[in-house]
């Protein structure tokens, strides 16, 4: 059976984003960047897979430009076998992302397609449903544990104040959340074997694809701004429990103003 885990290239998640002076996007210049922290626990559980001889292939694919090889290579180096660059430049909405991915499961035929439960910074969720609509598939979201067996795979998710345990047959798209697993570190064994493993790159048009996808076109970004700082916080004396309460009932009414 064969994997194909979607990886995204997001500003690493120590690095604080800027917004452009005009407001019309995040500022990408001399800014570090990473693979996006949820498929890294897409990674790593493809790779488990694997090394349980439940899968036989782990391939990684990515939508963006030349710099998105890099985060292909950082999955090679955790140890997946081959990846798939679809090289564009433009910056391609969620269902241009969506349609790309699903032509490459396509070719490829995978068993899994593993999602990282979303892409830290726009944090919209939604590629992953929208592959597996594409591609007419399943799909279980928010996973935290999966039992693989024979033609089928049962996937636990957390859902608002209960636990949920749903079945699949196989094809199936899952998409990962956090505490499903802790991803591993790429050793410098694995590192240095990165260089040599494969990355075919594809463009757009070959997948049948605008480059300029009809879908690109439906929404544009106004204005984009950060939050506004938070304010610093006040301690309460706990000595005296009766004031302690007086104070917060008036800080909540007279500061807050949530009373």
């Amino acid at each position: 059976m064969k994997v194909l885990v979607p990886v995204k290239r997001v500003i690493d998640y120590n690095v604080k984003p800027r917004v452009k002076m005009d407001g019309t996007g995040v500022d990408l210049a001399n800014v570090k960047m990473s693979m996006n922290p949820f498929d890294e626990i897409a990674v790593e559980e493809a790779l488990r897979l694997r090394e349980a001889g439940k899968a036989s292939e782990v391939v990684l694919v990515s939508i963006g430009s030349a710099g998105a090889a890099d985060t292909i290579r950082s999955g090679l180096a955790m140890g997946a076998d081959r990846g798939i660059l679809v090289r564009t430049d433009e910056r391609t909405e969620p269902l241009g992302v969506a349609k790309a991915i699903a032509a490459v499961a396509r070719e490829g035929k995978y068993d899994f397609v593993w999602f990282g439960q979303k892409g830290v910074g726009y944090d919209e969720s939604l590629v992953g449903p929208m592959v597996a609509e594409l591609l007419d598939l399943p799909h279980v979201g928010s996973v935290i544990k999966l039992e693989v067996a024979p033609g089928k795979v049962t996937a636990h998710r957390e859902i608002e104040g209960a636990h949920e345990i749903v079945e699949s047959t196989l094809p199936v798209v899952l998409t990962a959340q956090k505490g499903l697993n802790e991803p591993r570190y790429a050793s410098l064994k694995g590192i240095m074997g990165a260089k040599k493993k494969p990355i075919a790159e594809k463009k757009l048009a070959e997948l049948g694809i605008p480059e300029t996808d009809p879908a690109g076109a439906k929404t544009r970004w106004r204005k984009l701004e950060l939050p506004p700082p938070r304010q610093a916080c006040k301690l309460i004396p706990a000595d005296d429990p009766a004031a302690a309460a007086k104070e917060l009932v008036r800080l909540l009414r007279e500061e807050a103003k949530v009373l």
